[in-house]
C-alpha cells in the first residue's frame, strides 16, 4: 500500500532504453543448437490467435504472475511472458527489461527464444546484461535493471522469459498491469495467501472481475483476448497510463484497518513521512527572514513556497525505502537540494514554523492515471497542499480544493519553478491526487483553473507596401503554463538558442522574416505577464495578383488543432484550459481599398469557443479574435464538435482580406 513515487519499474525502464545501445550483446551464432525452449512456452505459441490489425507490432501469448506473500508479509513474485513479433518495429517488446534493487532481488532469470525459421535458444547468464551504476544526470539511485536481447528477434520470431523476484517489503500492495499498446492473448493473475490474511482487489479502467477461488488461501484472475490500445496515429490522443486497464491488490492481516482505501494509501504514506517533517531553528529563522514584515497568508505562503521552488536545487537520492519516503526536512534544508516528496516536505516543515499547516498530495503528472475508485500507491510525483485559514478569502488563490472534512487547502507544486504561486501546472489540473492527511486522507479531484489564467495577448500594428512587404512591432504577453517554456529558455537558454526559437516561431508565418530591437521583460516574475516586444519585417507577405492584393489578416500565431477524420474511441485531450487574444493593425498601402472581406466567426461548444473579425477603419484594416479553451479533456463523443472548431479556426487563419487597387 506504500506509495511509490515515481514507480520504480518506469523510472528504471526510462533510464534503461537510453542505455541499451552501448551494450554489446552476443549474435545468434553464440548460442549452442542444444538449446530448447520450456514445454509451456511452445504450449503458448501453438494456441491460436488473430488475424490482427496490419499496424500490430507484436502480441504477447502468454502473461502470468503468481505472488505468494509469506506469513511474515514479504512476497515473492513468479512471473512467465511469451510475446510474439508481428513486425520489425515490435523487435522493442520482445527487449526483455526486469527492475530491481537492493529490496527486490531476483532471485533467478530465464530467457529463451524461438527464431522465425524455428531455431530454439537459451540465454545463458553472462548474455544477460546488468546495468545501472547510481549517478545518472539528477539522479542516484540504487535501481538496476537486467537486460536481455535474445535472438531471432524478427518478424515471425518468438521471445519468453520466467523470473522469480522479491517484492519490496514496505509494500503490501501489487498492480496486474494487463494491457498496453499491443494486444494480450492470455492472461493470468494468481494470488496465494497466508492463513488468517485477507485481500482487497479493485480495477481501473476495465469491468471488476471476480476471482477463480482455488482453494487454500489461493485466487486466480483470467483474462484472453485483451486488445492493445493503438495512440500513435491519434490526434490529441490521452496519455496511455490512463487507459490501461489494471488491477490492484491490497493485502494483509484479517482486521487490517481501511485495507484497499485511500484511507488506508494515505495513512500508511503518512506514518513513513511525518516525522520527516519536522522543522529546526535554522529552518524558523529562515521562514521568519522570508515573512518579516507580511501579515496577509498569502504573501506568508508565497515567500516561503517560492524559496523552496526555486533555492532547493532537484535532485534524487533514492536507496531502498527511500524510493517512497522523504529524506528529512533538516537534511533537505542544509543540504539545498531534494526530490518532488523532498521539497513538498522541507515545505510543510518550514510552512509549520509559521503556523501554517500543510501535507503532502500523491499525484502523477500523466492524467487519468490515478483512479478515484481504484485506490493505490501508483504515481509518479508529489506535491504539496496549504491549509487555507477558516475564513480567509483571496482571488490570488486559485488552485484550491475542499476536502470532506470541510477543510479549504490551496494545491501547490514546490517542484515547480515556472509555476505561479496559487495556481497548478497543467498536466495536473483535471486530474486526481492523494491529500496524505493521517487518518482523514482521501483523494480529491484537482481543480481545472480559470482560462484566464493561462493566456496569451498578442498586439500589433503593422505597414503594408504595395509590394507585399510588411513592417511592424510586435508585443505578446503570456502568463501561465503558456509562459514556462519561454520563461525558462531566457532564463537559461544561450543567444543562439533563443534566437533559433524566435526564428523558428516566426517561420510557421513568414516566408522571409528580419527581426531586430527584441526585448523581454519579468522573466523571473512568475505572477507578472512575461512580455516580448521586437519589431519585424517580412518580404513577400502579401500576394500580388494583378490589380489586386492577398493579405492575411491574422499576421502570426496560429491555434489549429489536428484532426483526422477516422471515428474516435478514445478521450480527447485538450491538454490545458487556456485563453487566446489577438489584436492586429494592419496600414494598407496607399490607393488601395477593400474588394473582399472574410465574414467575422462566432462558435461556442461549451468547452472551447473562438472568435474573429477583419474590419476596416479608413486605411487601417484590423483583425482581432478571442479563442478559449474551458476543459483539459473530453469524452469521445464531442469529436465532431472539435473537429468543427479545427475546421473553423484553420479556414479563419488561412483567409484572407482582398485589397484592390483604386
Amino acid at each position: 500500500m506504500i506509495p511509490s513515487f515515481p514507480p520504480r519499474w518506469q523510472r528504471s525502464l526510462a533510464w534503461s532504453v537510453a542505455c541499451v545501445a552501448v551494450i554489446a550483446f552476443p549474435t545468434a551464432a553464440a548460442y549452442a543448437s542444444k538449446d530448447s525452449v520450456p514445454d509451456w512456452v511452445k504450449a503458448a505459441i501453438a494456441q491460436p490467435g488473430g488475424p490482427y490489425s496490419p499496424e500490430t507490432s507484436a502480441v504477447v501469448l502468454l502473461d502470468e504472475t503468481t505472488l505468494t506473500v509469506g506469513n511474515d508479509g514479504k512476497a515473492v513474485e513468479h512471473h512467465r511472458h511469451v510475446v510474439k513479433i508481428l513486425r520489425p518495429n515490435g523487435r522493442d517488446e520482445a527487449t526483455v527489461e526486469i527492475p530491481y534493487d537492493n529490496d527486490s532481488k531476483i532471485l533467478s532469470l530465464h530467457v529463451w527464444s524461438v527464431g522465425p525459421d524455428g531455431h530454439e535458444y537459451a540465454m545463458k547468464d553472462n548474455e544477460i546484461a546488468d546495468q545501472g551504476p547510481p549517478g545518472e544526470g539528477n539522479f542516484f539511485f540504487d535501481d538496476r535493471v537486467k537486460v536481455a536481447n535474445a535472438p531471432g528477434r524478427d518478424p515471425g520470431g518468438v521471445v519468453a522469459y520466467e523470473f522469480e523476484q522479491r517484492h519490496q517489503p514496505y509494500q503490501h500492495e501489487s498492480t496486474w498491469f494487463f494491457q498496453d499498446d499491443i494486444p494480450h492473448l492470455n492472461q493470468s493473475f494468481t494470488l496465494e495467501l497466508p492463513a488468517n490474511y485477507a485481500y482487497v482487489s479493485v480495477w481501473a479502467h476495465h469491468d471488476q472481475l471476480k476471482a477463480v477461488d482455488l482453494e487454500h488461501q489461493r485466487y486466480r484472475w483470467e483474462l484472453a483476448s485483451t486488445p492493445g490500445i493503438d495512440l500513435k496515429r491519434v490526434p490529441m490522443s490521452p496519455d496511455i497510463q490512463g487507459l490501461m486497464g489494471r488491477m490492484t491488490v491490497h493485502y494483509g492481516p484479517v482486521g487490517t484497518a481501511s485495507l484497499g482505501t485511500w484511507q488506508g494509501v494515505g495513512q500508511l504514506y503518512d506514518d513513513i513521512s511525518r516525522d520527516r517533517m519536522t522543522a529546526n531553528a535554522d529552518m524558523a529563522a529562515k521562514a521568519a527572514e522570508l515573512t518579516a514584515g507580511k501579515t496577509d497568508f498569502y504573501d506568508k505562503t508565497e515567500a516561503i513556497t517560492e524559496f523552496v521552488q526555486k533555492q532547493i536545487r532537484y535532485f534524487v537520492i533514492e536507496k531502498g525505502i527511500g524510493g517512497i519516503q522523504p529524506h528529512p526536512a533538516a537534511e533537505i534544508f542544509h543540504n539545498r537540494f531534494g526530490d518532488c516528496k523532498d521539497k513538498a516536505t522541507l515545505l510543510s516543515a518550514m510552512l509549520s514554523t509559521v503556523g501554517v499547516h500543510s501535507v503532502i498530495v500523491l499525484v502523477d503528472s500523466n492524467r487519468g492515471f490515478v483512479d478515484p475508485e481504484a485506490p493505490s500507491s501508483l504515481g509518479n510525483h508529489a506535491i504539496g497542499a496549504i491549509e487555507i485559514p477558516k475564513g480567509y478569502g483571496s482571488p490570488r488563490l486559485r488552485s484550491t480544493v475542499v476536502a470532506k472534512s470541510g477543510k479549504r487547502y490551496l494545491i501547490v507544486d514546490p517542484t515547480s519553478e515556472k509555476t505561479p504561486f496559487g495556481q497548478l501546472e497543467a498536466e495536473l489540473q483535471g486530474g486526481y491526487g492523494v491529500l496524505v492527511e493521517g487518518k482523514d486522507s482521501e483523494v480529491v479531484a484537482l481543480p481545472v483553473l480559470s482560462p484566464e489564467l493561462n493566456t496569451v495577448r498578442r498586439s500589433a500594428t503593422f505597414q503594408l507596401q504595395a509590394d507585399g512587404s510588411l513592417k511592424g512591432k510586435v508585443i505578446e504577453n503570456r502568463f501561465g503554463d503558456l509562459s514556462s517554456y519561454r520563461r525558462t529558455l531566457y532564463s537559461e537558454g544561450n543567444a543562439k538558442e533563443q534566437k533559433s526559437f524566435l526564428d523558428h516561431s516566426l517561420s510557421q508565418d513568414f516566408a522571409s522574416v528580419d527581426v531586430s530591437d527584441f526585448k523581454v521583460e519579468n522573466v523571473e516574475s512568475l505572477n507578472k505577464d512575461l512580455t516580448t516586444t521586437f519589431s519585424l519585417s517580412a518580404g513577400k507577405f502579401a500576394r500580388p495578383m494583378g490589380s489586386l492584393l492577398m493579405v492575411r489578416p491574422r499576421v502570426l500565431g496560429s491555434e489549429g488543432l489536428p484532426i483526422d477524420r477516422k471515428p474516435r474511441l478514445v478521450p480527447i485531450n485538450l491538454k490545458q484550459a487556456m485563453m487566446v487574444k489577438d489584436d492586429f493593425t494592419i496600414e494598407i498601402p496607399e490607393g488601395y481599398g477593400i474588394d473582399e472581406i472574410p465574414d467575422p466567426v462566432k462558435l461556442d461548444f461549451g468547452f472551447a469557443s473562438y472568435e474573429s473579425s477583419s474590419k476596416i477603419d479608413g486605411n487601417q484594416l484590423r483583425y482581432t479574435r478571442i479563442y478559449t479553451v474551458r476543459q483539459v479533456s473530453l469524452p469521445a463523443a464531442r469529436y465532431s464538435d472539435v473537429q468543427k472548431l479545427a475546421v473553423a479556426i484553420d479556414a479563419d487563419e488561412q483567409s484572407n482580406v482582398v485589397l484592390k487597387k483604386k
